[in-house]
């Protein structure tokens, strides 16, 4: 089906960046971020995704300081990480550097005192004995917000404004999109798209809820997140894995995908990208930025950070003096940001599957756009490949390895040696 929602241009070349405001710094605020702006620019991030910045909800919290995802008040800032004015000056400050700027948005469900419990009681779900409700049995912390009342739509739509008019965000990340009723999602974008045209990410896969995929510029890539780490575990083979990005090839370019090794939910609840996959956690970075869709990268993997960081209390990312993937995400990141064959949902971009002398250990893969080229070998294994060789023509040419620099001829039956979980990326 044809989405009336058409993708802003520059989406096709972003990156995404997860910012943790509350674990960002020890302040953990909005001034104490900004410092880190120029530097996320110079790691060649474009877009940077906001958790939720609203107050949070005090009755029924979980922890000291609460969930982010558990909101008070739709248009107000929580004062652990400063004012409008504090946020303002950020938004204005990240442009000016050319960063885009999205807000996560919380749509299904908000805190038991948020202001519209005393305001607009009819807009939220009831139990057989007339109280509020969560919206799942564990989710004590929030209720359930009510989409057949049509006044929560439009007050729910009307808040999401406030951000764009106010302070000049350019887009959301829809938290547990698929929760919430398509229909409003259509509306709501249609009607604040025609004040500003914006990014509009949603969490859910779809390949689960491909719907949604008409409304939404990009998805959650949970199906190939969950399989990967399977494959970590030796669970599934690598022919299952891949078979995994042919069912997404096939839902078409109708929305693109982000790709990612780790994001807040998986650190806090599931552990690191070092704990679920071992090794392959760094292969999994290269391809999340080489394949066809929009990286996401989130707070601190350029550390790397091998902790995992409490949800409901302050628990400082604990940066070093020198970031030891800071030149890594850098170079791919700058790769994807400027090389047209790295441009996810473009139809005149083309991903080949390459066949090579290892298929149950090595994932290769050409990505082409006119005669411009981008060449990805990863060693899916432990094991060290000492004759490894591509058996594809189509990669015949002049390239230059994006990390060493290096330059060098590939053509059909050249071999090279891999050490185990080893990558390569070239550019023809």
């Amino acid at each position: 089906m044809q989405s009336a929602f058409k993708p802003l241009t520059w989406t096709h070349n972003t990156s995404i960046y997860e910012v943790n405001l509350r674990q960002y710094t020890r302040e953990g605020n909005i001034e104490s971020f900004r410092k880190h702006l120029p530097r996320l620019k110079e790691m060649g991030i474009h877009t940077l995704w906001f958790m939720p910045i609203q107050p949070i909800g005090k009755k029924n919290r979980k922890g000291t300081l609460g969930s982010y995802y558990s909101i008070s008040d739709y248009t107000g800032i929580n004062p652990e990480f400063g004012d409008e004015t504090n946020f303002r000056q950020l938004v204005d400050e990240a442009h000016q550097k050319g960063f885009i700027v999205i807000l996560d948005w919380v749509a299904n469900h908000c805190s038991w005192d948020n202001i519209w419990t005393e305001t607009h009681p009819e807009f939220f779900s009831r139990d057989e004995k007339g109280n509020f409700k969560p919206p799942f049995p564990n989710w004590e912390d929030v209720i359930h917000l009510d989409y057949q009342q049509q006044g929560l739509r439009q007050k729910m739509q009307e808040s999401m404004l406030y951000w764009v008019q106010a302070f000049g965000i350019d887009g959301f990340r829809c938290d547990m999109a698929h929760l919430v009723a398509l229909d409003f999602w259509k509306e709501c974008r249609t009607a604040i798209d025609a004040f500003k045209p914006l990014f509009w990410l949603g969490e859910f896969d779809e390949l689960e809820y491909p719907a949604y995929g008409e409304v939404f510029d990009a998805s959650y890539s949970w199906t190939w997140m969950h399989k990967t780490e399977a494959f970590a575990r030796e669970k599934i083979n690598l022919k299952e894995l891949i078979k995994v990005l042919k069912n997404y090839d096939d839902l078409g370019d109708r929305g693109m995908r982000i790709w990612f090794t780790s994001n807040h939910d998986e650190n806090s609840w599931n552990g690191t990208e070092h704990e679920k996959y071992g090794g392959l956690a760094m292969a999994l970075a290269v391809f999340s930025v080489t394949w066809n869709g929009i990286p996401l990268i989130y707070s601190g993997q350029e550390i790397p950070n091998h902790k995992r960081l409490r949800f409901f209390e302050k628990d400082e990312i604990e940066w070093s003096a020198h970031n030891e993937l800071q030149d890594f995400y850098t170079t791919l990141l700058r790769l994807h940001s400027d090389h047209p064959a790295l441009e996810g949902g473009n139809k005149e971009v083309i991903t080949h599957t390459l066949k090579t002398s290892e298929p149950d250990k090595t994932f290769a893969y050409l990505r082409t756009h006119g005669t411009r080229a981008v060449l990805a070998i990863l060693n899916f294994s432990g094991h060290a490949i000492p004759d490894f060789i591509i058996m594809d023509d189509r990669v015949a040419g002049s390239y230059m390895n994006v990390f060493t620099k290096e330059e060098c001829k590939i053509e059909y039956g050249t071999s090279w040696e891999l050490k185990g979980w080893d990558y390569r990326v070239f550019e023809k």
